[in-house]
């Protein structure tokens, strides 16, 4: 259900790797989320890094919206960049078995198929 690797690059340049990636295969950020920095700043001890980036291609959304709204939910892809126990770790739940597990329209899994790919490449790009 996960796809995460581990890297030597430090948290930070791994994020922007991966920024850089998910450009460089037709997907857009949208946001990017600091857990970590925002768990500190509500007062909370939190000693690791992690950033979620919030991943979106246009053609894809739609194609999945226009089967089934109700999907909105299940969008846009996150991709997470964290550091554990001092490893530096990039990772996502794969999105063809979250569609698979909310919806059985065969059309969504090709879907599903192809944005799975794109985003374990960019992943791998990053890596």
């Amino acid at each position: 259900m996960y796809h995460i690797v581990s890297t030597e690059k430090p948290f930070e340049q791994a994020s922007a790797d991966l920024e850089q990636a998910v450009k460089n295969n037709g997907f857009g950020v949208l946001h990017i989320h600091n857990l970590g920095d925002t768990l500190r700043s509500k007062g909370v001890e939190f000693k690791e890094q992690c950033k979620v980036f919030e991943v979106c291609n246009p053609g894809h959304a739609a194609k999945v919206l226009s089967a089934d709204m109700r999907l909105n939910m299940a969008l846009p892809c996150r991709i997470s960049v964290y550091t554990e126990n001092s490893t530096t770790k990039i990772g996502l739940i794969k999105p063809e078995q979250i569609l698979a597990s909310l919806s059985s329209d065969e059309s969504l899994m090709q879907t599903a198929q192809e944005v799975e790919e794109s985003v374990i490449k960019m992943i791998e790009d990053a890596k």
